[in-house]
């Protein structure tokens, strides 16, 4: 997919899409939503064979945020010295109550072992992040939770949309700061008109593309 390459690894008993993207030609990458079974995480990384530069998240909820904290720190000690370490990107700030506590989180829900995360650059829309030479648009997309962000490569038509849209499902927004009015405005406006060609990965389940939803999606019509 416009030369670079897409992994997904099924992590936490909610079966998170956690996303590996990575340049082969570079030999870089990025893990998108480390939510919880680390160790599975890096033997994925490990198979792909490439160098991890950033984890970015798409919003604050444990299954999607809550490995973070741990995959930074286990990757950032095998680093050698002359390499940044690992930072942690994303999502919006609004989402930094839900990011900080991530434990209570994993308590209420029966998941053991997740940490709080304090992400080193929170970000806004209109700023990008890049795989190698892979640049993506960061789209501010709340409902789901307030700050959540969408990754978008303009290039590959190809986006990571988190909990905001599914294959004939929307995100769900019954839990604490959920906002459906939000979720469905951020879809037509800012997911919609970005072409039915754009194919998306998405936090749970299969992908889809946006041409499929705007015909097939029941949330949408």
């Amino acid at each position: 997919m416009a030369g670079f390459k897409i992994g997904i690894v099924p992590v936490t008993p909610f079966e998170q899409n956690c996303t590996l993207i990575w340049d082969p030609a570079g030999g870089t990458g990025v893990v998108i939503d480390p939510g919880g079974d680390v160790p599975r995480i890096e033997s994925a990384i490990e198979r792909a064979g490439f160098r991890v530069t950033d984890l970015w998240l798409t919003h604050g909820h444990l299954d999607h945020v809550g490995g973070a904290a741990e995959l930074a720190a286990n990757l950032n000690a095998k680093r050698p010295e002359s390499q940044d370490p690992i930072r942690i990107i994303g999502p919006e700030r609004q989402d930094e109550p839900l990011c900080a506590s991530i434990a209570m989180q994993g308590k209420m829900f029966g998941v053991p072992g997740l940490q709080d995360v304090t992400p080193d650059h929170w970000l806004t829309e209109g700023e990008t992040v890049r795989v190698g030479p892979y640049v993506f648009d960061v789209l501010h997309c709340p409902g789901h939770t307030p700050g959540h962000v969408v990754y978008l490569c303009k290039a590959a038509r190809f986006a990571q949309v988190g909990d905001v849209l599914f294959q004939n499902s929307v995100g769900r927004t019954d839990f604490p700061y959920g906002d459906h009015e939000a979720l469905i405005n951020a879809i037509t406006t800012k997911l919609m008109p970005l072409g039915d060609d754009v194919h998306f990965v998405c936090g749970h389940g299969p992908s889809s593309t946006i041409g499929a939803e705007r015909k097939n999606n029941p949330f949408l019509r």
